[in-house]
């Protein structure tokens, strides 16, 4: 029997259904969420040039222009409810942008990953702690991406799965979609950019998969 759409592999419902996605306009055509090691492993070889599996088992891929982070890409939105709490000025390593920025970065991402066929989700947790662990989402072109945060975050169980509901922290990663250089405090192609209030990171523009975890 036919698995209902709410619950099987390549449905966007549950993904569509979430105010975050509401929000930012999010509507994916087909979506991969928390895929076996093994098949993302299958895409990434299928679909994703340059990828390969070593003699160790691992599998390699290419980051193309972005082999580092860029830190002088990055951006943090400055806004009332949180400018006291973040380090800002000289030596800091935090570039400000202000929240219409942000939402234009986010939309042209969220553009981006709608125009394509298929995408990727990860749900897991950051903190062993139950009581203080947070819930993260990561939204990905790439399998190996998505495969990066499988192996950086807590896998939830089944349950824990089915029970997610709506994240704490979402990372919209359309790394292979440069920015636009003509928004407001872009300095390059890439811009990997935060927002406390939001609760959110969208990164344009790089390919380097350790952008999710910084």
């Amino acid at each position: 029997m036919r698995e209902p759409c709410e619950v099987s592999q390549g449905c966007p419902k549950f993904l569509q259904a979430c105010e975050h996605a509401k929000a930012a306009g999010l509507k994916p055509k087909i979506v991969y969420r928390n895929l076996a090691v093994s098949q993302l492993y299958e895409m990434a070889l299928k679909y994703e040039p340059d990828t390969a599996v070593m003699s160790s088992g691992a599998l390699a891929a290419v980051s193309y222009e972005k082999t580092g982070r860029s830190p002088k890409d990055k951006r943090v939105v400055r806004e009332p409810s949180t400018e006291a709490d973040v380090w800002w000025g000289q030596g800091s390593p935090n570039y400000p942008m202000d929240e219409r920025a942000f939402l234009l970065n986010r939309a042209r991402g969220v553009d981006y990953l709608n125009f394509l066929d298929a995408i990727f989700v990860f749900d897991g947790y950051a903190n062993w702690d139950t009581q203080a662990r947070c819930k993260i989402r990561v939204i990905c072109a790439r399998p190996y991406h998505a495969l990066f945060m499988h192996n950086m975050l807590i896998r939830p169980t089944e349950q824990e799965l089915a029970e997610f509901g709506e994240p704490d922290f979402v990372i919209y990663n359309a790394g292979p979609f440069p920015a636009n250089r003509y928004t407001s405090y872009m300095t390059s192609s890439t811009s990997v950019d935060l927002s406390l209030a939001h609760r959110e990171l969208v990164i344009l523009g790089t390919q380097y998969a350790g952008e999710m975890k910084k």
